[in-house]
C-alpha cells in the first residue's frame, strides 16, 4: 500500500518533468499507517465538522497528498488529475491549495506555514470541545513537516505557543531525513529537534519512519497524550529508489525513467506507470470507508443535540440577523456625541457591539492588547486547561498569530482578528498573503498606522506597509477617518466572508466628521463625497483617515479664497474599484484631484492621475511627539493649501 504512494508520486512527477519525489517515497510508510489505521475523514463528505485534520506542512510533497486522496477515493482526485500533475487547469497544483482541492484543509508551500496553521486549527477544535463538549467536538489535528518547516522562525513561535497551550489533540510528524536542497541537513543546522520539542512543554517520541508498526504505537500514545505530540520520524529521502534514495538528488527532481525502472525492479512492483494493482486500490478504499460510520453517528447526534443551531450557525459563519441593525444603531449614537477618539479607541467601542451579538469571533493580541484596544467586555481569556473564552494572549509572535488565524478561520466556527502594531505587518506578511490568497475572513486590527505614534519614531512608523498590504490581491485594507467609519469598517470587515480584512487605525484622536445618521454602510463603498463643493468643483481631495479632517480644514481655508474644493474620503481602495464606473466617475470628478496621506505616495496616482498630485511621505519618520512631525513633514492645512493652489495654478498655466 504504501509503494502505491511511492509509484503514483514518481510517475506524475516524471510525466510533469518537475517536483518533489524525495519526501512522497520516503513519507509513504507514515503516511499509509496514518490514513489507513488513524485519520479520521470520510473522502464522502470532505467538510465534515468533526474529521481529523490533515496538513501537509511540507507542501512541496504534494504528491504524497494527491496520492492519498486518490487512494482513499476523494471523488475529485482522479487519476487523470494525478496523470495532469502541475499542469496547467489541473486541481494538482505542485503545492496543495485550499478550495481546489477537496481535502486540502489548508495551502502549504511557504514552509513552517502548515505547522502553525494547525495550531490554530487544534485550538478551533479545543474551542468547540469547550462549548459543544466530545458530542460534537472529539477530533485530532495530524501535521507532517519536513527539515525547512522546522528551520523556519515560524515553527518555534507556534510550538512554543502550542506546548503552553497543552494542545493535546495536535499531533505533529517530522521527517527526519538529514537531507535539504542543498545537501545533508548538517551543512546548516545541527538543532536537537527532540530536546527542542520537549523544552516547549511537548510529549516526544523518535521511530523508524519505515516501521509500519512502531509508527502505529507512536501515533497512539500521542493520541491519549495531554500534551501536544512530536513524533521524529527517521526515514530515507526517494526510499526505494536503488541509486538516489539518501541524497539531495532525490528531493527536487523526476527520478529519471532510468532509475524508475530500477525502483519498480527493486520494489517488485510490475504494475504500468499510473496503474494500481486491484487489490491494494480495494484495499485503500476499504481505508478510505472507515470514517463513514462514524460520519453517519456524528450526524444523528448533532440531529439530536440541543446545541444543532448554535453549532450549524458557527459553521456557516452566519451573522445574526440583526447585525447590521445594530451597527446603525451604534452609529446613530455616534452621529450624536461625536467623540473625539483615535479609531483604536472607536475600534474597541465598535467591538463591544459586534463581539456582543456575534458569539463565534475570537480576538486576541500579539502582546499589545493595551494598545491595540482588541479585548472587550465578557470575552474571557483562552489559556491551557479553560477553552472557553474568546480572547488570545498570542505572546510576541505576530508571523505565528497571522497563521494561527488562518487555522482558525479553515477549521471553521470561528472569526477570528488579532492586533499588533501596523509596522509589524512586514512581520506577518507570509501568513496575511495565505490569508488573501485562500480566501478567508482573517481580521487584522493594526494600529498606530503613522507618524501620528509619535516619539517611538522610524522603527515603528510604518510609511510604507498601506502600499505593501495595498499590493495584495483579494485583501481590503481599511483606514478609517473616524469613529463612524470605524464602526462601518467593523461591519464590511464581517461581511467579508472571502477576503481578510485590514484595519488601519490610529493612536491620535479623531474628530468626528460625519454628524448626520446614514443607515447606508458609506465604508461599503470604499470612497465617498464627505464634503461637495458648493459650487461646480475647482478640485477634489482624497484622504484616508487621520488626514481626512486635514482635508476638511484645507477645504474650508480655500472656499474662503474662491476656490471651490470637494473632499471625497477614501478609506478602502479595493472595495472603492468594485463600484460601478458612474459611481467612480462622480465620486472623484472632473476636476483636478490630490491625495493626502500619512504614507508613501505609491499607489495614488490611479486616482490622482499625477505622483505629484499628492501631500505625504517620501522617506522615513522621525522621534518626536505627533504634532510636530506632522508639521515637520507638511501635512498641514497650511501646506496642504499651498500644494492644492500650486496644482491649480499649473493647470491654468
Amino acid at each position: 500500500m504504501a509503494n502505491a504512494i511511492r509509484f503514483l508520486a514518481m510517475d506524475a512527477i516524471q510525466a510533469a518533468n518537475s517536483g518533489h519525489p524525495g519526501a512522497p517515497m520516503g513519507l509513504a510508510d507514515a503516511a499509509t499507517v496514518l490514513f489507513t489505521r488513524h485519520l479520521k475523514i470520510d473522502p464522502g463528505n470532505p467538510k465534515w465538522a468533526d474529521r481529523d485534520r490533515f496538513v501537509l506542512s511540507a507542501g512541496h510533497a504534494s504528491m504524497l497528498q494527491y496520492a492519498l486522496h486518490y487512494l482513499v477515493g476523494f471523488e475529485d482526485m482522479t487519476i487523470e488529475q494525478i496523470k495532469n500533475f502541475r499542469q496547467f487547469g489541473a486541481i494538482t497544483a505542485g503545492h496543495p491549495e485550499y478550495g481546489h482541492v477537496q481535502g486540502v484543509e489548508t495551502t502549504t508551500g511557504p514552509l513552517g506555514q502548515g505547522i502553525a496553521a494547525a495550531v490554530g486549527m487544534a485550538l478551533a477544535e479545543r474551542m468547540q470541545n469547550a462549548r459543544y463538549g466530545d458530542e460534537l467536538a472529539d477530533h485530532y489535528t495530524y501535521v507532517m513537516a519536513g527539515d525547512g518547516c522546522l528551520m523556519e522562525g515560524i515553527s518555534h513561535e507556534a510550538i512554543d505557543f502550542a506546548g503552553n497551550l497543552k494542545l493535546g489533540r495536535l499531533i505533529l510528524m517530522w521527517d527526519d531525513n538529514d537531507i535539504t536542497i542543498d545537501g545533508a541537513t548538517d551543512l546548516s543546522t545541527s538543532t536537537d529537534q527532540c530536546a527542542r520539542f520537549e523544552a516547549s512543554g511537548w510529549q516526544v517520541q523518535a521511530v523508524d519512519g519505515h516501521d509500519a508498526q512502531a509508527i502505529d504505537a507512536a501515533i497512539t500514545a500521542a493520541k491519549s497524550s495531554d500534551k501536544p505530540s512530536f513524533i521524529a520520524l527517521k526515514t530515507v529521502i526517494g526510499k526505494g529508489a536503488p541509486n538516489k534514495s539518501g541524497t539531495n538528488k532525490v528531493h527536487g527532481a523526476p527520478l529519471g525513467a532510468e532509475e524508475i525502472a530500477a525502483t519498480r525492479a527493486a520494489l517488485n512492483w510490475a504494475a504500468p506507470a499510473f496503474e494500481i494493482p486491484e487489490h491494494i486500490l480495494s484495499a485503500w478504499r476499504e481505508a478510505g470507508g472507515r470514517g463513514l460510520a462514524d460520519r453517519l453517528d456524528w450526524e444523528e447526534r448533532l440531529k439530536n443535540s440541543p446545541n444543532r443551531t448554535d453549532f450549524e450557525h458557527g459553521e456557516c459563519e452566519g451573522l445574526h440577523p440583526d447585525f447590521s441593525k445594530r451597527i446603525n444603531a451604534f452609529k446613530a449614537d455616534l452621529n450624536k456625541t461625536a467623540p473625539k477618539i483615535a479609531t483604536r479607541k472607536a475600534s474597541q467601542n465598535a467591538l463591544e457591539v459586534v463581539n456582543a451579538i456575534c458569539t463565534n469571533t475570537v480576538g486576541g493580541s500579539a502582546d499589545l492588547t493595551g494598545s491595540n484596544n482588541t479585548l472587550t467586555d465578557g470575552l474571557g481569556i483562552i489559556s491551557a486547561g479553560d477553552f472557553s473564552g474568546r480572547y488570545i494572549y498570542y505572546g510576541v509572535r505576530e508571523h505565528a498569530m497571522a497563521a494561527i488565524m488562518n487555522g482558525l478561520a479553515l477549521h471553521g466556527g470561528f472569526v477570528p482578528y488579532g492586533g499588533t502594531f501596523m509596522v509589524f505587518a512586514g512581520y506577518m506578511l507570509g501568513a496575511m498573503r495565505l490569508s488573501s490568497l485562500m480566501g478567508i475572513r482573517v481580521i487584522y486590527v493594526l494600529t498606530h498606522d503613522s507618524i501620528g505614534l509619535g516619539e517611538d519614531g522610524p522603527t515603528h512608523q510604518p510609511v510604507e506597509t498601506l502600499a505593501t498590504l495595498r499590493a495584495l490581491p483579494n485583501h481590503n485594507v481599511i483606514r478609517p477617518c473616524d469613529a463612524v467609519e470605524t464602526a462601518e469598517a467593523w461591519e464590511c470587515a464581517m461581511l467579508a466572508t472571502n477576503t481578510p480584512t485590514t484595519l488601519s487605525l490610529t493612536r491620535q484622536g479623531l474628530p468626528t466628521l460625519r454628524t448626520e445618521r446614514n443607515d447606508e454602510n458609506m465604508v461599503g463603498k470604499g470612497a465617498y463625497i464627505l464634503r461637495e463643493a458648493k459650487a461646480v468643483r475647482d478640485i477634489t481631495l482624497i484622504a484616508t483617515g487621520s488626514e481626512v479632517h486635514l482635508a476638511v480644514e484645507t477645504a474650508q481655508k480655500l472656499e474662503a479664497d474662491g476656490i471651490n474644493a470637494a473632499v471625497v474620503s477614501m478609506p478602502c481602495w479595493e472595495l472603492f474599484d468594485e463600484q460601478e464606473q458612474d459611481y467612480r466617475d462622480n465620486v472623484l470628478g472632473t476636476a483636478p484631484r490630490m491625495a493626502v496621506e500619512a504614507a508613501i505616495e505609491q499607489g495614488w496616482s490611479k486616482y490622482t492621475g499625477n505622483a505629484d498630485h499628492f501631500v505625504g511621505m517620501n522617506g522615513f519618520g522621525a522621534s518626536a511627539p505627533a504634532p510636530q512631525l506632522f508639521e515637520h513633514f507638511g501635512l498641514t492645512t497650511a501646506n496642504i493649501c499651498a500644494k492644492a493652489r500650486h496644482i491649480l495654478n499649473l493647470v491654468e498655466a
